[in-house]
């Protein structure tokens, strides 16, 4: 028999089961609330204090956090707040509207498999790294989001030698699948 203290609470635990890391389950099941708010995705004020948000399905359709229907990324009846949509059961992940000044650059298929940033998306990074509210993963893991202030305007979309750039203003009338997983090579 080892003495052990419990990996939450610290209290001092004779181990009958080698590999128990904590005295109880209530500690077990506290530990691993901590854990996933420690992990829970940190966005920029400008997005978080805004009621610009929604849900999304599993196809990236944005949903409704209230019932679940469908959203609209230009009818502000469907958004929410952060909170509301963090705390609601529909969909599977977060989106945000584009506005309030916030645009998006898109930049798919950027990351390799070795998680290499193409030298394109490396430029693109470091012209707005200064500027930058947020830059994000995609979902795919392969791709970037730069969210930033913009002007309205146009969006565009370049596909030549190999980038992959969609710019989205915020008046474009787009929503962003957001992870809120920062892109840690910056």
């Amino acid at each position: 028999m080892t003495e052990q203290s419990c990996g939450h609470c610290g209290a001092s635990m004779k181990l009958y089961r080698a590999g128990a890391r904590y005295c109880s389950g209530a500690c077990r099941v506290a530990a691993h609330r901590a854990r996933k708010k420690a992990a829970q995705p940190v966005f920029p004020a400008v997005m978080t204090d805004s009621a610009r948000w929604v849900r999304h399905d599993a196809q990236k359709a944005p949903v409704r956090a209230d019932n679940g229907r469908y959203a609209s990324s230009t009818n502000p009846a469907t958004w929410t707040t952060y909170e509301a949509a963090v705390g609601s059961r529909h969909g599977v992940g977060l989106g945000w509207v584009l506005g309030e000044g916030v645009g998006c650059l898109d930049l798919d298929y950027c990351i390799g498999l070795s998680g290499a940033l193409a030298p394109w998306a490396r430029e693109l990074v470091d012209a707005h790294r200064t500027e930058a509210l947020l830059i994000e993963v995609s979902q795919s893991g392969r791709g970037l989001h730069i969210f930033l202030p913009m002007e309205p305007g146009r969006g565009t979309k370049e596909r030549a030698g190999g980038r992959r750039v969609e710019t989205y203003p915020p008046d474009s009338g787009r929503y962003i699948a957001v992870t809120g997983q920062k892109y840690s090579h910056v």
